[in-house]
């Protein structure tokens, strides 16, 4: 059965424009005809076309009006027609962004054809474009990148688009740009998303046990590489892999095996690595600390990160969008933001990037609930603005980073047992956490 589209015809000539009705009329198409493109473009979002069909010199609205007024992702293409065309014509207005251009008289088959394609190709570009929301939102990545910068957008786009793919991929930023967030999306939006994801820090393991937490030990450990099978391993901070470990993770990348210490035979692995680092691999490849091979087989897709002081105004929005999350959290209202918050916020360098941005935003409502403080206020490492030294209240500090730190990790961030285990409240515990500069996340690694 032939697909059943749908075309607004606009042509001031009554009879040009009855012959092109009963032509794609005989051909299943649903037609509208209207004399002036004025009308037509007001109805345009009403009838939703699949591809508009104009004449070009016309009273009032001409084709090449009407072509400067569609010019929206979502409008239809616009196939134009002329009785008076020449090439200069015609190349202006496919330059312009018309779909095609026919002189007239035209042959009915040719005028078919390319009016079927243009159809078709509106249709595809639709549901690729619901398809990537969808996906942007199953993802979550409105949450993980948000904002309006061209990098983040273009980025945006780059991942929905490795997401579907199953090679590697090295994720580059400067710590707490959110390439852990980044390769869960990638998880998430690719067919290994009902499968595991398992994130390691290489960083944070021994290097004597390196090889056996990541590849197994037979019959003792598992090892990371087989609790991914069949799902995702993410490699956080890459650089620190020993050089031996090295080897034996660009054989398992290259062959789909792994060999546990201790074991005689290899064993399959279905696994997608995406690796992360804030350090420059081809340096260390200069080093002699990273091997150039393992690089090349990391990088088949690579994705770079910005750091947040180089997004311009997504400062502001993405402390606002942490601002209400936190108030939320928190019960409290939203902070109101001042002339001088901007600008607070405008002037910080970030070093710390989106994670201080969320911490920032969270001191401001803990701060906020007291009815005080400020964003240049909640910039500051805590409350009074005074740096922790070694006297009493350092000391007190220091130990209590240190307590809720092994508490975080024995509960497994749990945090209601977690403050069960202190003997303090949830909500002093939160503000504790935000005082000291602990990062949650980073404690479980």
């Amino acid at each position: 059965m032939t697909e059943s589209y749908s075309v607004i015809v606009i042509d001031d000539d009554q009879e040009m424009r009855n012959s092109l009705t009963h032509l794609l009329g005989r051909v299943g198409w649903t037609v509208t005809g209207f004399a002036d493109a004025e009308v037509a473009l007001r109805r345009i979002e009403t009838l939703q076309p699949d591809v508009v069909l104009s004449d070009v010199r016309m009273p009032g609205l001409s084709g090449l009006d009407l072509l400067a007024r569609l010019s929206g992702p979502d409008d239809p293409p616009l196939i134009l027609i002329s009785a008076h065309g020449d090439i200069p014509m015609a190349v202006d207005a496919i330059q312009k962004g018309a779909y095609s251009f026919l002189e007239k008289p035209f042959e009915p088959r040719r005028l078919l054809t390319v009016l079927r394609h243009a159809a078709e190709a509106h249709r595809l570009a639709g549901q690729a474009r619901r398809m990537r929301d969808e996906l942007v939102n199953l993802s979550g990545l409105d949450r993980v990148l948000l904002g309006q910068d061209p990098q983040i957008v273009s980025l945006r786009d780059r991942i929905v688009d490795l997401g579907a793919t199953d090679g590697t991929v090295l994720i580059s930023g400067a710590t707490g740009t959110g390439k852990e967030l980044v390769a869960r999306a990638l998880h998430r939006l690719g067919p290994r998303r009902d499968g595991p994801f398992v994130s390691l820090n290489c960083a944070t393991l021994d290097p004597a046990r390196f090889e056996e937490q990541v590849f197994g030990r037979a019959g003792v450990t598992l090892g990371h590489l087989r609790r991914a099978d069949g799902g995702t391993l993410f490699l956080d901070e890459i650089a620190a892999c020993p050089l031996p470990a090295q080897a034996q993770l660009l054989r398992a990348i290259e062959t789909g095996e792994v060999l546990p210490l201790g074991a005689d035979e290899e064993l399959r692995t279905d696994v997608r690595i995406v690796a992360a680092t804030n350090e420059d691999l081809a340096a260390q490849v200069e080093a002699e600390s990273f091997r150039p091979d393992l690089l090349y087989r990391l990088n088949t897709f690579q994705l770079s990160l910005p750091a947040l002081r180089d997004r311009g105004g997504d400062v502001v929005l993405l402390f606002e969008h942490f601002l209400r999350a936190m108030a939320e959290t928190y019960e409290v209202a939203t902070p109101d933001m001042t002339p001088e918050d901007i600008a607070a916020l405008a002037s910080h360098a970030w070093p710390g990037n989106i994670r201080e941005l969320r911490h920032v935003a969270e001191r401001r409502v803990l701060a906020a609930r007291r009815g005080a403080g400020t964003v240049a206020d909640a910039l500051r490492v805590d409350d009074g603005g005074e740096e922790v030294s070694g006297n009493l209240r350092g000391a007190v500090a220091r130990f209590e980073a240190t307590l809720i730190a092994q508490a975080v990790r024995t509960h497994q961030g749990r945090m209601d047992a977690v403050a069960e285990a202190l003997g303090i409240g949830r909500r002093t515990l939160n503000e504790k956490i935000v005082k000291l500069g602990l990062d949650k996340d980073a404690l479980l690694d």
